[in-house]
């Protein structure tokens, strides 16, 4: 299954990017897997992405496009989030202390632990592009 989304670059779409995401997902994934489980470990990642690019890359321009993709091959799943910002040098990323007590810069760790692979492309076809991808285990049965 292949779907796509065009939304502004406002948090005030943040509930529809999640709820397109999670709806075409439980659509073909629910009985296969722990959906609670397994939802809220994607919502928790989008959330990042989505929210990344509102704030930083796009800096509070509502008129920028985000464009997100989204590939289901069984529970093999990989979302695209594309934006058009300036885009971020990964290679000027530290990692969080936790004992800094430090706000930001928690989204690149976060998106790390939570999915299998991350992958960011910067100017690839006029814009950046944040690629997330999991493998999601089968449900396990306690009967």
């Amino acid at each position: 299954m292949k779907s796509e989304l065009n939304v502004p670059s406002d948090l005030k779409f943040l509930s529809i990017v999640e709820n397109w995401l999670l709806g075409c997902l439980e659509v073909k994934l629910k009985e296969s897997i722990d959906w609670p489980r397994q939802s809220s470990r994607l919502r928790l990642a989008l959330v990042e992405a989505y929210s990344n690019v509102v704030r930083h890359a796009h800096k509070d321009q509502p008129c920028l496009p985000v464009l997100i993709r989204l590939e289901l091959k069984e529970r093999d799943i990989a979302v695209e989030i594309w934006d058009r910002g300036e885009g971020f040098d990964l290679s000027d990323y530290l990692a969080p202390d936790p004992t800094d007590k430090q706000e930001g810069g928690y989204g690149w760790l976060i998106m790390h632990r939570l999915m299998d692979r991350v992958e960011y492309q910067l100017q690839v076809n006029g814009g950046n592009c944040l690629k997330l991808e999991v493998s999601l285990p089968e449900s396990v049965s306690t009967v």
